[in-house]
């Protein structure tokens, strides 16, 4: 069976980890083959460029920097990582991808969406993700959540709640822009029903 590429996307503490795990040990259940990764890391390089970009204050790096250090990261990721995985026939699974750029950096952080744009066509040519699942969940919990799991805050989890309103709707909004690609989660359930929901768009998605 051919390799897939899904990402799962959304705000600080939608329960993004949890549930790659719970998707990874359903699709192994049925004899897929699967490796879960993240952004930005998932290869070695990629993840020195993660400490980077997600250790110490919030003003740390200027918004376009910060693109390019995302997009460095991918690349190395996708080269590395995701590529070779997908021609050997796994599924791929990551944590984030080239969305979050859009909304993080984007909307977020106010680089114009038509910069972002070329800097993704340069450095992926195309390449996308098969399925986008976008959990979303109120700004609020999440954060709490996010908080509760790490004891402490990343530079993304400060910047405070009116940028994290902005973040949640940017990914609704790829959303829409993407109907074929995403699907919208509601990750307000519990950690059971968000994986079965999660497991429906993927089974619809993929015939399994």
């Amino acid at each position: 069976m051919a390799g897939r590429f899904i990402t799962l996307e959304g705000g600080e503490g939608t329960g993004k980890s949890t549930q790659i795990r719970r998707l990874a040990s359903a699709l192994e259940t049925r004899g897929i083959k699967v490796l879960a990764t993240r952004e930005p890391g998932g290869a070695p390089g990629a993840e020195q460029i993660r400490k980077l970009m997600v250790e110490g204050e919030p003003g740390r790096w200027d918004p376009i920097t910060e693109t390019l250090l995302a997009y460095a990261a991918r690349a190395d990721h996708v080269a590395r990582t995701i590529g070779p995985a997908l021609l050997a026939g796994s599924w791929v699974i990551s944590d984030r991808f080239n969305d979050s750029t859009f909304a993080y950096q984007g909307v977020g952080r106010g680089v114009p969406r038509e910069t972002i744009r070329r800097i993704d066509a340069a450095v992926l040519d195309d390449f996308a993700p098969d399925l986008t699942l976008i959990l979303d969940l109120d700004v609020t919990i999440g954060l709490e959540r996010a908080r509760a799991r790490s004891g402490t805050e990343n530079r993304f989890e400060k910047l405070g709640a009116d940028f994290h309103e902005k973040l949640r709707q940017a990914f609704l909004d790829i959303a829409k822009r993407n109907p074929d690609r995403c699907r919208v989660i509601d990750a307000a359930g519990t950690e059971d029903q968000v994986a079965e929901a999660i497991f429906a768009a993927v089974s619809h998605r993929f015939d399994l």
